[in-house]
């Protein structure tokens, strides 16, 4: 029985054995000849050289020349609203109403005690005149009537404060009280927005803040605005941000049409003037990546046997502004090479690929969106 079984496990061994030594010379025959993946399908296009106007691309947010929230100064109830949410007002023009009751009948006895004062006033000044009564009579009651003229204008002033008026021309947002609601003091009614002219903040890195200077024109765009908006710039920040090595620029618009609003986003286009040569190819051709930006280009390669294929080297690109669909490679790329603008995220430097263009990518300096 145990010789039985001893031989059933050798014959065992002996298969086992016989099968690991057959895969690994299958491997190393393998590896001897050397083994390649199959190619990655990809798109190409072919560089080409051109001429772009000096300009800088930036994101800008559209911000108010004058902007604030109207609030309350001091507490009470809403007596009247003359305003409609939405509309243009003028500085100086009434907005919001405080009862003002209680006030104005502390104002008519000040009135009254002002005027008690001012009699006294009249007569002591006659008396002294004519020696009756001492200069301290005459001080003591010169006093009292500036004392009451001073209380008549401050219950005047709390009256007027009462009544809320526009700082500035500009345009209302939606209202926010409802006639007879109690306002706290500071509490907000509406928002008002000097939007003629209008600012657009932006950063451009500083490399490009020798390009700029004040009275640089300046144009945006936005899907709200419809037609682009022409201005110029105005002012930059004196420090540039060290996080971002960035620097602040605000430029000014008429916006005659009122479409640009505060805190809108849009695409700002600075001319910086002059021309620079590029080579351009499509965005989706570049492989962003914080130690640098590359592409792929396809070229005939052989592999460790000897053997052609075509392969792709990884180049690295330093880049110069875009339009549209496109970049501007200013170095790393020679007009001619070809180039991979799809499934460059699945390669690797010499790895085969398989050209397919019957489908590109979007490769248009003027890109017309479907929907747009």
């Amino acid at each position: 029985m145990k010789k039985r079984l001893f031989l059933m496990l050798l014959v065992v061994f002996v298969v086992i054995g016989s099968l690991a030594w057959f895969k690994y010379s299958q491997i190393r025959k393998a590896m001897a000849q050397g083994w390649n993946p199959p190619p990655e399908a990809v798109t190409t296009t072919v560089a080409r050289q051109d001429t772009w106007a000096g300009a800088t691309n930036a994101i800008g947010t559209v911000a108010a020349v004058k902007g604030v929230t109207v609030s309350a100064d001091l507490p009470g109830i809403i007596e009247r609203i003359t305003f409609e949410s939405g509309r243009s007002v003028a500085q100086g023009e009434v907005l919001v109403t405080l009862d003002s009751k209680q006030e104005r009948a502390q104002l008519a006895a000040a009135e009254a005690q002002r005027e008690l004062a001012r009699l006294a006033l009249t007569r002591n000044q006659g008396m002294a005149s004519q020696g009756v009564v001492a200069q301290s009579s005459l001080d003591q009651a010169s006093a009292e009537f500036k004392s009451a003229d001073a209380r008549v204008g401050e219950i005047k002033a709390t009256i007027e404060r009462k009544t809320i008026r526009a700082p500035f021309s500009g345009v209302l947002g939606i209202r926010q009280v409802n006639l007879g609601q109690y306002l706290a003091g500071g509490a907000p009614i509406v928002t008002l927005q000097a939007v003629r002219p209008a600012y657009v903040n932006f950063s451009v890195p500083q490399a490009q803040l020798g390009q700029l200077s004040p009275g640089s024109s300046i144009e945006v765009t936005s899907d709200a605005l419809g037609a682009p908006e022409k201005g110029r710039v105005t002012a930059f920040e004196s420090a540039i941000d060290e996080a971002t090595r960035n620097v602040q620029v605000q430029a000014e618009f008429e916006n005659r049409s009122g479409k640009m609003r505060p805190g809108m986003y849009v695409e700002a286009k600075l001319s910086s003037g002059g021309s620079t040569p590029v080579v351009v190819v499509p965005a989706s051709a570049i492989s962003y990546a914080p130690f640098g930006d590359s592409v792929y280009i396809v070229e005939d390669m052989r592999d460790p046997q000897g053997k052609p294929y075509r392969g792709v080297r990884q180049q690295f690109v330093k880049l110069g502004g875009s339009r549209g669909d496109q970049v501007g490679v200013l170095t790393g790329v020679k007009p001619g090479e070809e180039v991979v603008t799809s499934g460059a995220f699945k390669l690797r430097p010499g790895a085969a690929v398989l050209v397919n263009n019957n489908v590109q990518p979007a490769n248009s300096a003027a890109p017309k969106p479907e929907n747009s």
